[in-house]
């Protein structure tokens, strides 16, 4: 199917507009049931101006690469200014429901989010990679969407924006809390990435490969595994403590090791041998995490 040009949606009022609604209450934030989403348009790719944050209930799947993923349970999605959403061509599901909430960058000016919003990781999360809430999580985020739609609906005044963004905040960092709840019980899933991640890196730093291409970067990594770098160093976080970088450098140095105590090679050599442009930059790595230098490492097998 051909690429579509994404739609790029600037205003609250022309988004509601395009699904169908009523007027907003407010210019700059706003919260949609999509139980009432019409299909009057052909739009299917749309790039927004603001914060989306999403609950949704009813897609029958999802595929992304070879997985399938079920949208029974309560799903959370968010997106940051710029990105794209992908709909579906056929419409807009008829047992679809849950709501998007939507967040002008403008509404953040001089609060304590206009900085902070961007330090929430899983804005930069993909499809594959949403949230899913048990019963209990998805009212406690339920709760809060309510507390702000009542706010931003009602008459507004001098402490309107303040309690939305107090609320704002506290959604968020219920959706980080839960996001470390899903990296420890999806643990199959995830020590599958695991041991992937493993077998790449094995396969890349024995390889002849790494002559050629150097060593593997975080998005080579993330790429190969079908996931956003950003979801990655995440959910290594929480699984050994390190990111993607360091898990890199480790499987690195442990081959350096092997070379350096079982060849005659040169450390220059072997510095050449695992991608390194230039010997300084592979002594002063190992020595950052060895606390000894290639040469001392080796002495000590002699």
């Amino acid at each position: 199917m051909e690429d579509r040009k994404p739609y790029r949606i600037k205003t609250i009022t022309e988004l509601h507009r395009l699904g169908g609604y009523d007027k907003p209450h407010h210019p700059l934030i706003s919260i949609l049931n999509l139980e009432g989403l019409a299909n009057n348009t052909d739009i299917t790719t749309v790039l927004f101006d603001f914060y989306v944050v999403s609950m949704k209930r009813g897609c029958d799947k999802l595929f992304y690469g070879q997985q399938k993923y079920d949208f029974d349970e309560g799903m959370m999605g968010f997106l940051a200014p710029g990105q794209i959403l992908r709909g579906e061509d056929n419409g807009v599901p008829h047992n679809l429901s849950g709501w998007m909430l939507f967040i002008h960058p403008d509404f953040l000016w001089n609060t304590s989010l206009a900085k902070k919003i961007k330090q929430y990781e899983y804005f930069g999360y993909n499809t594959n990679e949403a949230l899913f809430l048990s019963d209990k999580e998805e009212a406690v985020i339920n709760g809060i969407i309510e507390n702000i739609r009542n706010e931003y609906s009602s008459n507004i005044d001098k402490f309107s924006q303040d309690i939305i963004i107090s609320s704002l905040e506290t959604l968020l960092n219920y959706a980080e809390r839960f996001y470390e709840r899903q990296f420890i019980t999806r643990k199959i899933i995830n020590h599958n990435i695991l041991s992937r991640l493993e077998d790449v890196l094995a396969e890349r730093i024995n390889s002849e490969d790494l002559l050629l291409k150097g060593l593997p970067s975080v998005n080579e990594i993330a790429d190969i595994l079908n996931m956003s770098s950003k979801y990655l160093s995440s959910l290594l976080k929480q699984l050994t403590g390190q990111t993607t970088q360091q898990l890199i450098h480790e499987k690195l140095i442990e081959k350096a090791k092997e070379k350096l105590s079982t060849s005659e090679l040169s450390v220059s050599e072997i510095a050449y041998q695992l991608g390194f442009e230039h010997p300084q930059s592979f002594s002063k790595l190992f020595k950052s995490k060895t606390n000894q230098s290639p040469l001392d490492f080796r002495q000590s097998f002699n």
